[in-house]
């Protein structure tokens, strides 16, 4: 019997946009490097997680049920936000254009959150009428959403080890050194934890590494 502080997977899925939303306007009230920087590390790896869950299992449970087009799109808006949340675990919020891509981010996922709950033409009311058991579905989501946020958590604390690293780095290296050696070693890893939505235990161990020793095809 499902536990009765399970949602449904609409119900879930409507309360994650509205956690990030919160998380958006956070930002925009926060001052301070160090709170900025932690309230993006928290939008991006709630977004990572709900973008995983829904690429793996509600998009396509809604395949055949729901108009294809707007599938297509929200695959589509995924890619794009991918982008921009990679960049952003990769920098700081002294860095140029920090401010701006969080901005832009949070426009893309008010776009992306507007079709998916548009009322009647929507992703989510299409597939709340098209009869698909969102309770089963829920379960599902909740379960793939548990497992992606523990192994966030630890994947964006090395993550954040590995920039610091870097930075310290740059300071430290000779003047006469290639100043792209390390960055090319290391920066992929950030692109491949969130934009691979692979943040299994594999993937959190293989970041122990430089990326040119993994094979981040």
């Amino acid at each position: 019997m499902p536990s009765q502080n399970r949602f449904d997977a609409i119900a879930l899925l409507k309360a994650d946009h509205r956690k990030v939303e919160d998380l958006f306007a956070q930002f925009e009230a926060a001052k301070g490097a160090a709170k900025k920087q932690a309230l993006v590390q928290n939008i991006c790896i709630e977004l990572s997680a709900h973008t995983v869950i829904e690429e793996e299992i509600f998009y396509p449970a809604c395949r055949g049920k729901v108009e294809e087009g707007l599938l297509n799109e929200g695959y589509v808006e995924h890619d794009g936000s991918k982008v921009l949340v990679a960049e952003l675990i990769a920098s700081a919020p002294n860095e140029e254009f920090y401010d701006a891509k969080v901005k832009v981010l949070s426009e893309q996922i008010e776009h992306h959150v507007h079709e998916e709950e548009k009322r009647s033409e929507g992703i989510f009311s299409q597939a709340r009428a098209a009869g698909i058991d969102m309770d089963e579905l829920g379960e599902r989501l909740m379960a793939r959403k548990e497992a992606i946020l523990a192994a966030g958590c630890r994947a964006t604390e090395v993550a954040d080890h590995r920039h610091r690293l870097l930075l310290r780095t740059r300071s430290e290296r000779p003047r006469d050194s290639d100043p792209g050696t390390y960055d090319q070693e290391f920066a992929p890893v950030h692109h491949h934890l969130i934009v691979g939505n692979q943040l299994d235990e594999n993937t959190l161990l293989s970041v122990e590494r430089p990326a040119a020793a993994l094979n981040l095809a």
